[in-house]
């Protein structure tokens, strides 16, 4: 079944199942040796998502689904730059772009953000996981577009990985591979930058759709190429099977980083559903693999049933204990949209793990919408836990309810008849009871906007140490917009910024307007 068709979530439940997640993250100094990492460039400020060195935090904003020169579906992606300074549109008919639109290559379907020449300068990398390549429909691709003082693309040629006769993401560009589906990047505790990329429709010899994904560090962009029948150090968990789909979602912070598997069969139990964690260190140039997640281990909560898409989505932020005097371990939140409580079909649920520096783990939370004190109440279709995004607010500080935010999507939510899967978000804490310091909003309670039916608030988030987007892509389209939350918003709070087609730069019009963000 496609994975590229937005939510319609009575489809989800087999959607979920088909879809994977990957959490990436790079090899440690062990692996990499010496960091790669050089001083600021001249005009580049070193600040997190700032594409013009100017030193105020930029906002990349992708219309998936948008027409470009013509072509439907081909796809834009925003930039607008902090400071009042102005908006750029990019994709593939900008100039020093490379290949041209066609229809439903959705340019902008996934995006990161983080400094991959370190030079001080934000750059941009972009999936394109319905490209097609030569007679290989749905391949897919990666751009990275440099920042620099003259803006996004205004110095260095973008870098391109594909698969193919160029090679750069290894393998044989094949149809339906989806290369770009996911994406994760940032720099490791050693400030080595990584990149890594989904492609969780790569067949495994004759297996297809068992997935994997790329893992691409340092400045020279060294590729690995993993999945589930490659030995990394160790032995990759789990087994390349039909429809695994390894590598459809993605999480990572400097230490570990995790791949979701929402496809996997554990048992008789087809799409239940599982993960692999990862450290950044390199064993014969590839990232080692930890241990394997699923909800047949006694040690995590619930129990493997089909269609749980256990790893739809992921999270990760760096975790410090208290009394710890490093930040060497992390916390993984888990989402399971399709499980079920009792009863309440495809409710869905939240996981979260520590995970030490040592390569352990242990479950610290099971969170769903019954949990106590927390707002709302499960109900058939929530689909709660859809999609993920967190923050670690403080890493160098002891990790608190206060520090540590993760906004769980709830696409299913409807308030009534008439708001079918109107959506919603829930932000909780990532330590400690969930319902202490949660908090609810929706459309037309605090998501600004009139409620409507399938407008399915929370399948677009993103995290960002100065708040949440929360990107609203579908419904009528003068809903359409990205809104940026505070992490301590009240019950229904109002967001402190919104970014709308044809305000601020941004041309008037799209499709789905803000179904990524970061």
């Amino acid at each position: 079944m496609d994975i590229r068709t937005p939510l319609r979530l009575r489809a989800v439940r087999r959607r979920t199942a088909l879809a994977a997640s990957a959490l990436v993250l790079t090899a440690s100094a062990l692996g990499l040796g010496p960091a790669t990492t050089g001083a600021v460039a001249p005009g580049c400020s070193g600040v997190e998502s700032d594409f013009n060195g100017d030193g105020i935090r930029d906002t990349a904003i992708a219309d998936p689904e948008a027409t470009a020169n013509g072509k439907t579906r081909a796809g834009v992606v925003h930039i607008v730059y902090g400071g009042g300074k102005g908006a750029l549109q990019l994709s593939q008919e900008t100039p020093g772009v490379p290949g041209g639109s066609e229809p439903g290559d959705q340019y902008g379907f996934a995006l990161a953000v983080y400094d991959a020449d370190s030079d001080g300068c934000a750059d941009l990398a972009v999936g394109s996981p319905y490209e097609d390549l030569s007679t290989n429909a749905d391949a897919g691709w990666v751009h990275i577009v440099y920042g620099s003082p003259a803006g996004l693309n205004g110095g260095k040629a973008v870098k391109e990985h594909m698969q193919g006769d160029t090679a750069t993401l290894g393998g044989a560009a094949e149809p339906g591979d989806w290369a770009g589906y996911a994406l994760s990047a940032g720099k490791t505790s050693a400030d080595v930058p990584y990149l890594i990329v989904g492609i969780p429709g790569e067949s495994i010899g004759t297996v297809e759709d068992a997935g994997g994904f790329v893992y691409i560090h340092g400045t020279a962009q060294t590729v690995a190429s993993v999945n589930q029948d490659v030995e990394t150090g160790g032995a990759v968990p789990g087994t390349a099977e039909v429809d695994d789909r390894f590598g459809a979602a993605i999480a990572s912070t400097p230490t570990h980083f995790a791949v979701g598997t929402p496809g996997e069969a554990i048992g008789s139990a087809r799409f239940a559903g599982g993960a692999a964690v990862f450290s950044h260190t390199l064993s014969s140039g590839s990232p080692k693999p930890l241990f394997g997640l699923g909800q047949d281990q006694d040690v995590i909560g619930g129990s493997e049933e089909p269609g749980d898409g256990f790893a739809t989505s992921l999270a990760m932020v760096p975790y410090r204990p208290a009394g710890a005097t490093s930040t060497t371990e992390s916390l993984l939140a888990v989402g399971v949209p399709g499980e079920d409580l009792s009863t309440t079909v495809d409710a869905g649920a939240v996981h979260v793990f520590r995970v030490t520096a040592s390569g352990t783990f242990t479950q610290t939370m099971w969170l769903d919408q019954n949990s106590a004190d927390v707002e709302q109440e499960s109900e058939p279709g929530d689909f709660f836990g859809q999609r993920l995004t967190a923050v670690n607010t403080a890493p160098s500080s002891t990790s608190s309810a206060g520090n540590t935010r993760l906004a769980v999507g709830v696409p299913g939510e409807e308030s009534s008849e008439e708001h079918r899967e109107k959506g919603g978000v829930h932000v909780v804490p990532m330590v400690g009871a969930p319902g202490v310091s949660d908090a609810w909003f929706d459309p037309g309670y605090g998501i600004p906007g009139e409620p409507a039916p399938n407008q399915l608030a929370g399948l677009s988030l993103a995290a960002a140490p100065g708040g949440l987007y929360v990107g609203m892509p579908y419904g009528p389209a003068a809903g359409h917009a990205v809104h940026l939350f505070p992490w301590n918003v009240a019950n229904g709070g109002a967001p402190t910024q919104t970014f709308k087609p044809g305000e601020s730069g941004i041309p008037a019009g799209g499709t789905a307007f803000g179904a990524a963000v970061r």
